[in-house]
């Protein structure tokens, strides 16, 4: 588990504001397994991505979204600790936490291709069509060549002026970035050129339902349905995964 001292941080001192302003309504629920540990989703021709964490418990997995049932699964073996996923073409890309190792997949099926190496610790992965932007727990994203898996630049991510810390999953949305904040309850819509934060959601009264059992049951994981719009949220060791779609 990540570390205590920044956690009872967290546990305090939120990213966001006291009110969050992007407003939205809770579509549907959809069984999920209270067992994940999610460290990573995305939603592809039909089916979620999900990857899980803990040492010796992480893998990634295709899964049924009516169901919430396994259908694929690759175990990721000690000592690595699974942190974020993205697809990219035919492959997909999977990040551990401490060990600055990556791994690359081939999405059908999840027998290995290749491995990768980074600077620092992996948690949250997604991709805009151009680039791969990885988060590591600070106030900055990276952003890598897909093919290379080599860093292009980074941007640090503001509110009011402030660096926003503890970035975790991340989803590409319409054109922003959304990021879980570790220990909260807060999204961050960011602008990917900036780093400025447009807006914040709060899905606090998801976490009242979601089954969450503990303190490490924190809000982790956004899907992004982009040919139906739809928008998916979880958490790590939630029963429910949720469908929410943004009020104008």
């Amino acid at each position: 588990m990540k570390r205590l001292a920044v956690a009872l941080l967290g546990a305090l001192l939120l990213a966001g504001p006291a009110q969050a302003e992007t407003r939205w309504k809770l579509v549907k629920s959809y069984p999920h397994d209270p067992g994940a540990f999610t460290e990573g989703l995305f939603f592809h021709d039909g089916a979620l991505y999900e990857s899980t964490g803990l040492e010796g418990q992480s893998d990634i997995r295709k899964v049924d979204l009516k169901t919430g049932r396994t259908i694929a699964r690759r175990i990721i073996p000690r000592p690595y600790f699974g942190e974020g996923i993205v697809n990219w073409k035919d492959r997909l890309i999977s990040l551990t936490w401490r060990h600055r190792q990556g791994f690359v997949w081939k999405l059908d099926d999840f027998s290995p291709v290749s491995d990768f190496r980074y600077e620092g610790e992996g948690w949250g992965l997604t991709q805009d069509g151009r680039s791969l932007i990885m988060s590591d727990g600070s106030a900055q994203l990276r952003f890598l060549d897909p093919e290379k898996l080599t860093e292009q630049r980074r941007i640090t991510v503001t509110w009011n002026g402030r660096p926003v810390e503890r970035l975790n999953e991340l989803e590409y949305v319409k054109g922003e970035i959304w990021a879980n904040i570790w220990y909260d309850s807060h999204i961050a819509r960011i602008d990917p050129r900036t780093g400025a934060v447009i807006d914040w959601l709060d899905i606090a009264p998801l976490i009242k339902t979601s089954g969450a059992s503990d303190s490490e049951a924190v809000a982790n994981g956004i899907a992004y349905d982009a040919k139906a719009d739809r928008l998916f949220v979880t958490g790590k060791n939630w029963a429910k995964l949720f469908e929410i779609r943004v009020v104008h």
